[in-house]
């Protein structure tokens, strides 16, 4: 009896404050326009992590605590009281394990807004409980109206034909708008990388560019690419966000040991582990790759010469709940990476060295080593009902060094040059939510980066009398620098839902970058989401983009150092790389044709000044940037995936153009001649691949599951001034995998067969011409794969304990 009367104290409390509302309001209100027009108020019942309660019994209390009228939630929590007079009232609500609740409601000439009572559990919240929750809160922070997101669950990367052992980039592949390259590099929606990664809502750094895949599907929950008008809260990098959600060790309780490998070389151990302990919870995982493929080679047959890689990488997850609403985690990797770079047997030799009358250019080695380090850690919770944030400091640093091969290189190139480039990147992120305005979400954050780049570049080169060599005898130069950048954002957007089917998100963000020039830009964003009808939603959108360059250039002193060198470039300019800025255009649909068929089309314009570009300009497998003085993309993507009972299928076609004119930095990397054909006319960008297709199906069959998937693309650029293109290539991977439960808690063992290429398609995905290649590139030959993964029976669900 006595805690049925605390329970009430609260309601008696709103009572008092309903009176007192009331007398306030009737005092101002003449009693002739009093009116017997009745109204509805309508609402739904949400627990703590906004789920409906079905059954709740709710009660509507005038004023002077007497209850007008009683109702009922149905199994989507949702509730009304008709025949209700103008007036304020106390929605009461009760229901077997929570709290009694209340919420206020105003009924006025133009009805009632809709009510929602959030009712609290009476017991306390189970850490997996605050989790979920806090996950959810963390999701509100990073909304995609108005763009286009497409989503890799956990449950799908393991199906892919490789599963979990896929590269990420190779994920990604799959997804719309996406075309590859060789390195492993991605373009999205004709930009050349522009790529921004996101863990757990915290954006990452950027990293030296290389080879190796510092991120890994395999700690990954799941792995979504956000393109087009994205909100406000994302810049800097904008053609794509690749945001991965990490596995918890509270939520993904697990222990695996997996041992893949097969053809060219190729093992890959790797191990997952996760679980918790009162209120502390981990997930660690790490791999190693070793492959007689590591690079992709100038040269079509299966096996490459000098092509072997070694590849390490660990990722950790570790989260602490300070109490229910509160969580401090730390987010902690490594990649570490050699590879060798691939010889190219039979070319001719272009330049005499002392002593050295013969060197087969199959015999040159040269070594690239990568290394990658990051740490996030992130305050986050929600406070009330009303408001999340978080609150997240990182660092990242990351090096390349190239060690040619000095004989090979200088008898080949005419230059042999050891490259040192490093970053190291410090900052934060803060993201906040309010909810508390009816109808509307208002995010506000910031972002501030500090970076410092050391570029180092030691070079061997012949003396040169008009481009001719005029000895043998190699001499050296030095040239080291150090560059410093500072980038500060920030943003304030409105995610307003003024009806039901419609969804608008404005706002602005600020961003200012001081490296190698200063710029700044205010940039606003508009997208709007209709749900036209059930099944059927359309959205378009505009934004405004700033995108700094990356930290890497090189200095005009060096091109001077060179001069009368065989190393001395064709061309003279040298402009720094500078920010480029665009107006972008979205429209898309989408549209649930029946139940498990879902289709969409999209649609996009992009108008830039200082359009940036990278390439690849000499021996040394490290990117430069430079600037097109306008750039134009546009394209069209059309999605198609179907999912019923034990079969899944995706479809995914793009078409795209990217065109740029005027290079207005770095012209020493250009021939005279393609410059000056530049400057007059629109020319396709290197990684421009008109056409591009990505396919895939997945039929669970008695234990098995059978995948497959391909993708298509029409060719990137070649030839002078990129006005050709190399021919089409079709590269289709299948995979078989069977799980076992093994008896006596024995734990579940996973057999996994893949094929990649499995029509051993010869294509290239480069040919060695175009602007910014520097060598051919083959893609994969037919390789046969396997695995064996035990996940261990000892992990137990952590879900009963509480903070």
């Amino acid at each position: 009896m006595r805690r049925n009367l605390f329970a009430w104290i609260p309601v008696a409390g709103v009572l008092i404050q309903l009176a007192v509302c009331t007398a306030a309001v009737a005092a101002n209100l003449k009693t002739s326009t009093a009116t017997k027009t009745k109204y509805r108020i309508t609402g739904v019942v949400k627990d703590a992590l906004g789920r409906p309660i079905k059954h709740a019994v709710l009660s509507l209390q005038g004023s002077s605590g007497k209850v007008v009228a009683h109702a009922s939630s149905n199994d989507a929590g949702e509730f009304s009281f008709n025949g209700i007079a103008r007036g304020t009232y106390a929605v009461v609500a009760t229901s077997n394990g929570f709290k009694p609740a209340t919420a206020i409601v105003a009924v006025s000439t133009k009805g009632a807004a809709p009510v929602v009572v959030a009712m609290e559990a009476e017991k306390a919240v189970s850490l997996a409980v605050a989790a979920t929750r806090l996950d959810k809160a963390r999701n509100s922070l990073s909304p995609d109206t108005g763009g286009s997101k497409y989503t890799f669950t956990q449950q799908a990367i393991q199906q892919l034909p490789q599963g979990s052992n896929t590269p990420l980039n190779q994920v990604i592949l799959q997804a719309p708008g996406v075309a590859q390259d060789s390195y492993g590099q991605l373009h999205v929606r004709g930009d050349h990388a522009n790529l921004q990664y996101r863990i757990n809502g915290v954006q990452l750094p950027e990293g030296i560019t290389g080879f190796g895949q510092v991120l890994s599907p395999r700690f990954a929950q799941s792995i979504s690419l956000l393109t087009g008008v994205l909100p406000a809260e994302y810049g800097l990098r904008t053609a794509g966000v690749i945001d991965i959600k990490t596995k918890d060790g509270l939520l993904d309780n697990l222990a695996d040991v997996d041992f893949y490998g097969g053809q060219r070389g190729t093992t890959e151990p790797s191990f997952e582990y996760g679980g918790s302990k009162g209120n502390f919870s981990y997930f660690v995982t790490g791999q190693y790759l070793g492959t007689d493929r590591g690079v992709e080679p100038p040269t079509s047959g299966p096996t490459a010469i000098h092509d072997t890689s070694n590849q390490g990488a660990g990722f950790g997850y570790f989260s602490y709940f300070i109490n229910s609403t509160t969580r401090l985690s730390l987010i902690s990797g490594t990649a570490i990476n050699h590879f060798q770079i691939p010889a190219n047997p039979n070319q001719p030799q272009m330049f005499a060295l002392e002593d050295v009358p013969v060197y087969p250019s199959a015999k040159v080695r040269e070594n690239q080593f990568e290394q990658n380090y990051f740490n996030v850690l992130a305050l986050q919770g929600t406070v009330g009902e009303n408001f999340d944030y978080q609150l997240a400091p990182f660092s990242r640093y990351s090096a390349v060094t190239f060690n040619p091969d000095h004989t090979g290189d200088l008898i080949y190139n005419g230059a042999a040059a050891k490259v040192f480039r490093s970053d190291w990147g410090n900052g934060f992120q803060l993201d906040t939510a309010y909810h508390g305005i009816t109808d509307h979400t208002f995010r506000l954050g910031g972002y501030f980066d500090a970076e410092r780049a050391e570029i180092d570049n030691h070079e061997s080169v012949f003396p040169a009398v008009g481009g001719v060599q005029s000895s043998d005898v190699p001499i050296s130069f030095v040239n080291d620098l150090a560059l410093q950048t500072w980038i500060y954002s920030g943003y304030i957007q409105d995610e307003w839902k003024p009806i039901e089917k419609l969804t608008i998100n404005y706002g602005v963000r600020f961003d200012l970058y001081d490296g190698l020039v200063r710029a700044d830009q205010a940039s606003p964003r508009i997208a709007l989401e209709y749900k036209l009808y059930k099944g059927t939603t359309l959205h378009a959108g505009y934004a405004r983009q700033m995108t700094p360059p990356e930290t890497e250039l090189v200095s005009v002193g060096n091109i001077k150092q060179l001069s009368g060198t065989t190393g001395a470039p064709a061309s003279k300019g040298n402009g720094n790389p500078t920010v480029e800025r665009d107006h972008l255009f979205d429209a898309g649909v989408t549209q649930e044709v029946i139940p498990g068929l879902n289709v969409g089309i999209d649609s996009y314009y992009k108008k830039a000044s200082e359009l940036i570009d990278e390439g690849q300009f000499g021996p040394a497998l490290i990117f430069e940037t430079f600037n097109y003085n306008k750039g134009r993309v546009w394209g069209v993507e059309f999605t198609s995936s179907y999912n019923h009972e034990n079969i899944y299928a995706y479809d995914n076609f793009a078409y795209s153009v990217a065109q740029g004119t005027q290079v207005e930095s770095g012209q020493f990397n250009f021939a005279p001649d393609e410059l000056k054909y530049i400057n007059s006319h629109y020319i396709f960008l290197d990684h421009d691949q008109t056409f591009t297709n990505s396919a895939g199906a997945v039929y669970t069959w008695h234990g098995f599951a059978f995948s497959i998937d391909g993708i298509y693309g029409s060719g990137l650029r070649s030839g002078f001034a990129n006005t050709g293109n190399l021919p089409y290539y079709i590269q289709v991977d299948g995979g078989i995998t069977r799980r076992v439960t093994l008896p006596n808690h024995g734990g579940v063992l996973e057999f996994r067969t893949a094929m990649v290429n499995m029509n051993d398609h010869i294509y290239q995905v480069r040919n060695g011409s175009g602007i910014g290649v520097f060598a051919a590139q083959y893609g994969p030959r037919r390789a046969l794969y396997g695995g064996i993964k035990w996940e261990l029976p000892f992990t137990k669900s952590a879900s009963a304990q509480t903070p």
